[in-house]
């Protein structure tokens, strides 16, 4: 096995233990991006950073070194580095290098975390392909057929790199499902933590009320770790939660015993393939041959999600990407003779964002105006409350985890969807985005193949804060699922 290949948790033993050094770890990692080109997986790569950072691990090498001394991450190009491009996968960021460090960077730096570089991810993480990036489509590692598959989005590079060892874990952000969705489609390990539990300072903002960070990781034990090492309070996040940091990993003890898993009756999709409903009926007797109570439970409003879902995250996208105008940094368009600062403006915006940053922009300020306010932002909003009203009423009837799929199929085609009918590919993110609108942490288990042989993901729900309890469901699910499958390596 080369180093690359090792999850988290083995590479803290072997370089704890002096089988392995920070810089080797690196070198093998550095050595696997130059040879994963084809995957498109890393856009900003920072070979002098990470060897830096590793040699610097190695000399801190000990009892005083973090819980990430030495290990190579990639970051997801939504957050800002200081000095290295930050440009959330759009040409209105063109040039952007910030002069200040996010605070989950901060957070994995002073762990002792080695940074690889950048990843392409969607254009202001607004798609579920990676296929609205200014850096061209991240592709899948999997391959069964000539095709050449998506690894789903927003975190397309990020899933990409981890599911083909380039790196031994990854930053994603979620704002619908862009960590779960990809990492059931690469057959990967992918948390959303609760809302407020990880800060989203200096991450570039999509729906502020709806992002939120997490780790993409090969095995649930490293997304504990990586976890706990971005986590925390931030006082510099108004929304960032003052409550303090379990120990995830210790939290896995493997034991549910008496614990109720709530399966929704509405998740049960019209129109769903056979194969994720048998996917879900393993995982519920996966769960249920672990000692946990199985019981069905209405979250009655699901079927309301996605519509207010995409009047509430454009909304916000339209109000947040105002900021970008070509003044203060980024594109600027080049001006005729005559043309003024409303020129400039248009001409900016017009070069800058992509077609699905466009279309959204539009929608959200469409729902804004004066007229439709109140019948679809506000009316969003109110639906927003009644599905995390089911939510909560389901934790109060003693259910301690929600188990339904990760997403309506295994990894489709580039191409295949994108031009094609955008509110089709939409309809990715259905057994997502409630999650994001109730606030909950959420996680997505790889759990076995498809016919074609690809993976496919199961994802479960937690209580508010309780990540330290799904991870140990997760734990339990990935256990008996037995998933170690990985992508034959074709590039």
């Amino acid at each position: 096995m080369n180093a690359n290949e090792l999850t988290i948790a083995e590479a803290r033993d072997a370089l704890a233990g002096g089988e392995l050094s920070a810089v080797d770890l690196t070198m093998a990692c550095l050595t696997a991006i130059d040879a994963g080109t084809p995957l498109n997986a890393f856009v900003h790569a920072t070979p002098e950073i990470a060897l830096d950072q590793a040699r610097a691990a190695d000399a801190r090498r000990g009892a005083d070194a973090g819980a990430l001394n030495g290990i190579p991450l990639g970051i997801k190009d939504l957050f800002c580095t200081k000095g290295v491009a930050s440009q959330a996968a759009s040409n209105i960021l063109k040039g952007f290098k910030p002069e200040y460090e996010s605070t989950v960077t901060s957070k994995l730096f002073e762990a002792g975390a080695v940074m690889l570089g950048k990843l392409n991810m969607d254009e202001f993480a607004m798609g579920s392909s990676n296929e609205t990036s200014c850096y061209g489509d991240a592709v899948n590692p999997w391959k069964v057929d000539d095709r050449r598959l998506t690894p789903g989005g927003s975190s397309g590079g990020s899933a990409a790199a981890v599911a083909a060892d380039l790196c031994l874990g990854a930053t994603g952000t979620d704002t619908g499902g862009s960590i779960r969705q990809p990492a059931a489609f690469t057959g990967i390990v992918g948390i959303k933590p609760t809302y407020g539990r990880v800060s989203r300072w200096g991450i570039v903002a999509f729906a502020s009320s709806l992002d939120q960070a997490g780790p993409m990781t090969k095995s649930v034990r490293d997304a504990a770790i990586l976890l706990g090492a971005m986590a925390g309070h931030d006082p510099k996040d108004s929304t960032s939660a003052d409550i303090p940091v379990p120990d995830f990993e210790a939290a896995l003890t493997g034991d549910i015993r008496g614990r109720k898993i709530g399966i929704p009756r509405e998740y049960r999709m019209e129109g769903m393939p056979a194969e994720i409903e048998a996917l879900w009926a393993r995982g519920r007797e996966m769960l249920a041959d672990a000692g946990a109570e199985i019981v069905d439970i209405s979250l009655p409003h699901t079927k309301y999600a996605l519509p207010a879902y995409y009047v509430i995250a454009p909304a916000e996208a339209s109000s947040n990407l105002a900021r970008y105008d070509g003044v203060r940094y980024g594109h600027r368009a080049r001006l005729g003779q005559g043309d003024g600062i409303v020129d400039m403006y248009e001409k900016t915006r017009a070069e800058g964002f992509g077609k699905e940053v466009q279309r959204r922009v539009m929608i959200g300020t469409y729902v804004l105006s004066a007229g439709f306010y109140d019948a679809y932002y506000n009316r969003a909003r109110k639906v927003r409350a009644l599905i995390k009203r089911d939510f909560d009423e389901a934790f109060a009837a003693g259910v301690d985890a929600i188990l339904t799929p990760a997403t309506p199929s295994s990894a489709f085609g580039l191409g295949e969807m994108a031009e094609a009918d955008p509110v089709a590919m939409y309809l990715n993110d259905v057994f997502t985005v409630t999650v994001n609108l109730a606030g909950l942490p959420g996680i997505s288990v790889p759990v076995g193949l498809d016919a074609k042989g690809l993976p496919l993901g199961l994802q479960l729900i937690g209580r508010p804060w309780d990540e330290a309890g799904l991870l140990n469901h997760a734990h339990v699910l990935e256990r008996a699922a037995g998933f170690v499958e990985k992508p034959r390596k074709w590039w």
